[in-house]
């Protein structure tokens, strides 16, 4: 394909070959107030080549730059998406921290993420940030993807519904949203370089899919991924181009992801329009030169700073040119919090729940034994570029206690070790040993052990300098030290984090002094989660311990050093022992088990889904211990569970974000409902997965599958899952009784369904009803639509389920537009989708004539 100079938000240069109309929403309409293009391009005219090919880049990290030729302040980034960072890794400025997207997809419910998405948008205004980069749109192709957790869903349907939520939510609040990442970075196994091999119809049908809908929802930024599809890095695509910039309509910004245009001319002459993070030189006086020899036409410079300035205008970038739409007020601390608690419960799934023994009645415990290392640290997010220091943190083991505080007498016990990784200082545990605040020293050295610029940090984890004007260009070594005061005496576990030379001294003493050799340039292992050197020290309790961490900053290398300390451990086999005897000895054992950012995170895929450690023993263990036992699942994505007939109730928690505790006992204990459906399969067991591979054949992953993942995977597979795509269970019962359809549709209209179902179980009540299709020669089901009601005991209620015209179309590469094959499909409807006891036929028809 031909990419032109033009901006494809204007009138094509060709005629385009006739299709059949879009089936999808238009686009919100433009405020009056955003600048036509006859106004940006006077803008533009104030510049020349330099200044313009300037303002394509950024000026740091999460910053572009400002041009007060025409009124252009700078414009701020941050990542997401379970909450607004900002531009800096600063402990000291938390954010509110949102369940993952896994679990908000699980909700089905798009005005909790709209709600959810306002929120975040609040956060960032007050952290002045102007762009959020998230959400993300890519697919849960395999369950081993190591960004699962970032994603919505394995179904293109859900993922665009639930992602175009959450863009009108953020972008409701005067803050842009950034759908990512355009397209086919679905895993993370040589993710920079992987070259993605998709048929034209399964591109367009499945993973393309959710950012046409997140451009319907107006979506103002969409980011460009690392990797290429079909031979074209993401940078370069033809697909920036066509389908988003012409067919869609797209007039955003396409922004690339950090680091990934790694060309001039190449990247300049495709719809490509900020480069970051900046200043990039490939995109400096390289471009600059490209543009004077006739390589890169001006005129493609030009189309990229009309949507640049065009984001401005709509950010309130633009001088004399005020956000819009106008942004509502945030809500208040406790709003905010009480919002999230909601969010825990209503994306947790309740996959497993005999003999009713959830809800538990609170009145009949006397004592409870909670187990697993999760549930006194539960792992709220995941790992990656996506973390955030969230505002709270709280436990399972602090909510169960909450929720029994005066009933019941609650012991926790870990029962097994999870983490390798070393554990960075805290506030709670460290103090500066210049000032005696609780917290840590970092300083900032030249050669000559000057000192070039010094703060006090809460944390040992230190991933960049964080204070306003820090200027370190003279640092060679950042130096991290702190007293530790240690609760127990034994031996102790010290250790520094970082690439290149590191030291780390004990109370004087060298332990560490050594060159650490970077083991890949992933930008999640240089810049978050880097090696780490570790040594045994014996200490004693109550006498303080002094700890100095240094490590030579190298370029490319970024800022990351951590100075760590982790108290000695009991035998695991004891661990255990001391577990069930725990669960033996009470009422009641609750059990969370799940993962950790050193098993699922941005940066590397899962080798496989089992547990990490000896959770599946210990869960076995307690369960013949303790025959009234609740586990909860606190991981992002698909774990096994061959443990899982066992025990009476299994409760997928995800990732739950800041009020996982208490949003979670109000599950455990009846305050709320489990609102959640599965947005993906769960495996029995890793080699059963129908579609399981991520790793590139000399460069090349081959989606060889097709159309065909998730559930439509499952329908060809040998063995059944674990649990179903959609499967959830809630704390009553359902029955469907009617679906009705009309005979007859002609092909390019909606359809609107009714299904009626009754609440035959003993309390009120939450289902969601969905709607799958089946089609000769199509797909044996997919999901068409989706729709949630509500009912009381015995009460009988409608739901209505709209299907766009798009559910019964195909794309055609012959005709390169939709189609609608007229025939008989058959549409079902229930709970999952594998429960699905109504059916009826609808007959697809050829279009009605266009009317004189």
């Amino acid at each position: 394909m031909t990419v032109t100079a033009q901006d494809p938000a204007e009138p094509p240069a060709t005629t385009p070959v006739p299709r059949e109309p879009s089936t999808l929403p238009e686009p919100p309409p433009e405020p009056s107030s955003l600048p036509s293009t006859d106004d940006l391009d006077r803008l533009i005219a104030k510049l020349d080549l330099p200044a313009k090919v300037r303002l394509l880049s950024g000026s740091a990290v999460f910053r572009t730059p400002a041009e007060p030729a025409v009124g252009l302040r700078a414009m701020t980034f941050s990542d997401g998406p379970v909450g607004v960072r900002g531009e800096r890794w600063d402990e000291r400025d938390a954010a509110l921290t949102l369940p993952s997207p896994t679990a908000l997809a699980a909700c089905w419910d798009e005005e909790l993420v709209e709600e959810l998405g306002a929120l975040l948008a609040g956060e960032a205004r007050r952290k002045r940030i102007d762009v959020l980069l998230a959400p993300t749109l890519n697919l849960h192709r395999s369950p081993v993807g190591g960004r699962h957790f970032e994603c919505f869903s394995e179904d293109p349907l859900l993922t665009g519904r639930t992602g175009a939520a959450y863009v009108r939510g953020v972008q409701g609040g005067g803050v842009a949203a950034t759908a990512k990442h355009f397209v086919a970075n679905d895993s993370e196994t040589e993710r920079l370089t992987l070259d993605a091999h998709i048929d034209e119809r399964t591109l367009r049908e499945v993973y393309l899919a959710p950012f046409e809908a997140a451009v319907r929802a107006g979506a103002w930024v969409v980011m460009s991924a690392y990797n290429a599809v079909n031979g074209a890095a993401m940078s370069e695509s033809p697909l920036l181009d066509e389908p988003l910039k012409g067919e869609w309509g797209f007039d955003g910004l396409v922004v690339s992801d950090w680091g990934a245009v790694r060309s001039t001319a190449a990247s300049a002459r495709a719809a490509q329009d900020l480069s970051m993070p900046g200043p990039n030189a490939l995109w400096g006086a390289a471009l600059v030169r490209a543009v004077q020899d006739g390589t890169v036409p001006e005129a493609a410079i030009d189309a990229k700073l009309r949507r640049i300035l065009r984001l401005a205008a709509r950010v309130g970038a633009l001088a004399d040119r005020p956000p819009r739409p106008v942004p509502p007020p945030a809500p208040s601390p406790e709003a905010a919090r009480a919002l999230l608690r909601r969010a825990v419960a209503a994306g947790a799934v309740l996959l497993r729940n005999e003999d009713a023994l959830l809800p538990l009645d609170r009145t009949r415990l006397r004592s409870v034994a909670v187990i697993g290392p999760n549930a006194a640290a539960a792992r709220i997010q995941g790992g990656g570029s996506a973390g955030v220091f969230p505002v709270a943190a709280r436990s399972p083991l602090e909510g169960i206690r909450g929720a029994l505080d005066g009933v019941a007498d609650v012991q926790h016990c870990a029962g097994v070790f999870l983490t390798a990784r070393p554990t960075p200082l805290s506030a709670r545990d460290s103090r500066n040993p210049r000032t005696g605040d609780p917290g840590v020293l970092v300083r900032y050295l030249d050669d000559e052990d000057a000192e070039v610029h010094v703060e006090h940090r809460l944390s040992g984890r230190i991933l960049e300098p964080t204070d306003a004007g820090a200027d370190i260009g003279a640092a060679t070594v950042v130096e991290v030290s702190a007293v530790l005061r240690p609760d127990r005496s034994g031996e102790w576990q010290f250790a520094v984090v970082g690439l290149g030379q590191v030291s780390l001294r004990v109370d004087g003493g060298t332990l560490i002094d050594e060159y650490v050799t970077p083991e890949s340039r992933d930008p999640t292992y240089l810049h978050v989660a880097p090696s780490f050197r570790q040594v045994p020290w014996h200490v004693e309790a109550g006498q303080d311990v002094w700890l100095v961490a240094r490590r030579r900053m190298e370029a490319d290398s970024g800022y990351p050093v951590a100075l760590a300390a982790d108290p000695p451990r009991r035998d695991e086999d004891a661990e255990l022992a001391a577990a069930v005897e725990l669960a033996r000895s009470t009422d009641l054992a609750i059990v969370v088990v799940g993962t950790t950012d050193e098993f699922e995170s941005e940066g590397f895929d899962r080798p496989g889904l089992a547990l990490p450690g000896r959770q599946d023993e210990l869960v076995a263990a307690v369960a013949a211990a303790n025959p009234r036992t609740v586990v909860i699942v606190n991981s992002g994505g698909p774990v096994e569970l061959p443990w899982r007939a066992s025990v009476p109730a299994v409760l997928l928690g995800w990732f739950p974000g800041q009020e996982a505790g208490d949003g979670l006992a109000d599950v455990l204990f009846g305050a709320a409902e489990p609102g959640g459906r599965l947005p993906t399969t769960w495996a029995a067991r890793t080699e059963d997965v129908p579609v399981l591979g991520t790793v590139p054949v000399d460069g090349v992953l081959h989606y060889a599958e097709g159309p065909r993942i998730g559930y439509q995977a499952w329908l060809h597979a040998t063995n059944e899952p674990a649990y179903w795509f959609g499967h959830g269970l809630g704390y009553t019962s359902w029955s469907y009784e009617d679906l009705t359809v009309p005979p007859v549709l002609p092909a390019g209209t909606a359809l609107t369904v009714e299904v009626r179902l009754r609440n035959t179980g003993p309390r009120a009540g939450r289902e969601v009803v969905q709607l799958y299709l089946a089609a000769p020669g199509g797909p044996e089901r997919r999901l068409a639509g989706y729709a949630a009601v509500r009912a009381e005991p015995g009460e009988t209620v409608t739901a209505t389920v709209r299907v766009e015209p798009r559910a019964f179309q195909y794309w055609s590469p012959e005709h390169a537009g939709w189609r609608t094959e007229p025939g008989t499909v058959t549409l079902l409807a229930g709970s999952s989708a594998a429960q699905l006891p109504l059916r009826a036929p609808l007959t697809l028809t050829d279009p009605p004539p266009p009317a004189p």
